[in-house]
């Protein structure tokens, strides 16, 4: 309303100052007073017609609703099928006769279903009590007997496993590389290994991730030689007395897995009386060692697993007469490529292996019971080489490795008796070629083949004694309606030589040394075996299908075709 007055009065005052006469000029005299001027020192305010209302606060109200959840329930599922679980039989036993008349027999005893309690036994033995002859010449005393008795058990738990292994051997045979003409007594030519041992197992399982997990292994073993005929002389035989502790923890951290190995050897050999003789060719001899092994590591994987490095180091340390130090690389790197269809990997490792007469007699018995034991030093191992899938039925595996082994173990015969064989170290320089292949469709078919080939560099020997350059190795089986199952293996080595001492008949001479060529060895080996039902089955088993004499070890021809059958049982 002011803004209209305002504008409405002076529209009129604009319209009166046009609307004047002329001027009037008029004289006189009078007397004006003019008030003082004042400043108005108020500021402006607009003046609003309408009031803001007040505007009422109220204070926060806490209120919770109570909720409450309710499950529904799911109804067990049912599995119709006709199928029943297959009865599991907790003995089974095999008893058979071959040629040479050689009788075997096993025995095996396992628990059924069980989510907590694994055990059993099991108990073979076979034995020969024939000669062996090659061409003309009759090797008598090829008699053995072999026993063989293992008992077991396991707890399983979801925080712990617990496991133990109680393991018997025993091993009668005889020297029998001479012929015919030179043994006369068997008894002086008989050699047993005693052999007692047990294992104990403890996995701490506590988690996947982020948790420390642990397990720890120990265990010992016995070895022991025949007793000399004579009884004034029973100390004179090998002994040895093996223990083991090993503990291993690992972390789990995204995708590093972080562990640490941490061991002990021990290895206390004894042949006779210490600082004694026999015999200017027979003294006593005492051999301790301990080895303390520690291996930290670091295992990455990375996208989605099919990256893999492992990165870490072995520290030994070798404690006998001198203590030795030795640390080794331990790095390994693959790649899977094409979801597994090809995997390349590339590595480099090393340790110290603890030789000792167990592991010297598993690969070769008819040794002489005064052994000089040393450890197998390997400052490195340089491999590569590529595996993979080419189907689902169908993988393989090329590989290729470098290596120098310090004190490598090569078996030679011994140059007083020739029946036997000693055990010189030398250092050797080692490439392996490996190329395999397998294929498998289902449990009916299965076929694996091998190829190796071996180069050998020595220090001080000619050659490195009875190891092959080239090794093929074949295996087989069939399944044929479940009712006949067939299987074949064969195994061809060459490039064998045995050191002699002196010249002859095809015996090689490089750098001083004699060398006689082993020969081929050719093995194949046929099973057959009937299914009467789940139960009961009969079998034929061929050894040395071929029946090629050839020579195991010097002086040793293997028995020609040896034919086995018998029948096998579940109850």
């Amino acid at each position: 309303m002011l803004k209209l007055s305002f504008l409405f009065g002076f529209i009129v005052l604009f319209g009166f100052s046009f609307a004047q006469p002329p001027d009037v000029v008029v004289d006189g005299k009078g007397k004006r007073e003019i008030e003082p001027s004042f400043r108005i020192l108020a500021t402006p305010d607009i003046i609003d017609t309408v009031k803001a209302a007040i505007v009422s606060s109220y204070p926060l109200l806490i209120f919770q609703h109570p909720t409450a959840i309710t499950l529904d329930t799911i109804p067990i599922a049912t599995v119709e099928t006709t199928e029943k679980i297959k009865q599991l039989y907790p003995f089974y036993t095999r008893i058979a006769l071959g040629s040479k008349l050689m009788p075997l027999g096993e025995f095996y005893y396992n628990s059924t279903r069980s989510r907590v309690y694994h055990y059993g036994a099991n108990i073979k033995h076979l034995s020969s009590f024939g000669n062996i002859k090659r061409g003309d010449i009759v090797f008598p005393n090829g008699q053995f007997d072999h026993t063989d008795v293992l008992l077991f058990g396991k707890i399983n738990q979801s925080s712990f496993n617990l496991g133990a292994k109680l393991h018997y051997l025993n091993d009668g045979f005889h020297f029998y590389g001479f012929p015919d003409s030179v043994v006369s007594d068997a008894k002086t030519i008989a050699q047993r290994y005693q052999n007692l041992g047990a294992d104990f197992e403890f996995i701490g399982n506590r988690g996947d991730t982020s948790i420390l997990n642990y397990k720890i292994t120990t265990g010992f073993n016995f070895l022991g030689t025949k007793k000399p005929i004579i009884d004034t002389l029973s100390d004179w035989r090998a002994k040895e007395n093996q223990f083991y502790l090993n503990t291993k923890g690992w972390y789990n951290y995204k995708s590093e897995t972080f562990y640490v190995n941490l061991g002990l050897r021990r290895n206390a050999y004894r042949y006779g009386i210490a600082d004694s003789t026999l015999n200017p060719s027979d003294s006593g001899l005492v051999t301790n060692n301990t080895i303390i092994d520690f291996q930290p590591g670091i295992l990455t994987q990375l996208f989605q697993n099919k990256f893999k490095v492992e990165v870490g180091l072995a520290l030994s340390i070798d404690i006998q007469k001198k203590t030795k130090v030795y640390i080794y690389p331990q790095v390994e790197i693959k790649y899977s490529l094409f979801n597994d269809i090809f995997i390349p990997f590339v590595g480099i490792r090393g340790g110290l292996k603890q030789n000792s007469l167990r592991t010297f007699s598993s690969e070769n018995p008819y040794l002489i019971s005064n052994l000089t034991i040393q450890n197998e030093h390997n400052p490195n191992d340089i491999y590569a080489g590529f595996k993979g899938t080419l189907s689902s039925k169908l993988s393989f595996n090329i590989n290729g490795s470098s290596s120098r082994i310090l004190n490598k173990a090569l078996y030679v015969s011994d140059s007083t008796t020739f029946n036997k064989f000693n055990i010189i170290y030398d250092t050797l320089t080692l490439t392996k070629l490996e190329a395999s292949g397998s294929y498998q469709q289902n449990e009916k078919f299965k076929f694996d083949l091998i190829g190796r080939f071996y180069s050998y560099q020595t220090k001080n020997e000619a050659f490195a004694w009875n190891l092959p350059q080239f090794q093929f190795i074949l295996r087989g089986s069939y399944n044929l309606y479940d009712k006949f199952l067939l299987n074949l293996s064969a195994k061809i080595e060459t490039g064998r030589k045995a050191k002699v001492y002196g010249p002859g008949e095809s015996i090689v001479e490089e750098n001083g040394q004699y060398a006689k060529p082993l020969g081929a060895i050719v093995d194949i080996n046929f099973g057959l075996e009937y299914r009467y039902n789940t139960r009961v089955s009969a079998f034929l088993q061929i050894n040395n299908l071929a029946s090629q004499q050839y020579y195991r070890w010097y002086n040793y021809p293997v028995q020609p075709i040896q034919v086995m059958a018998g029948v096998t049982a579940r109850f």
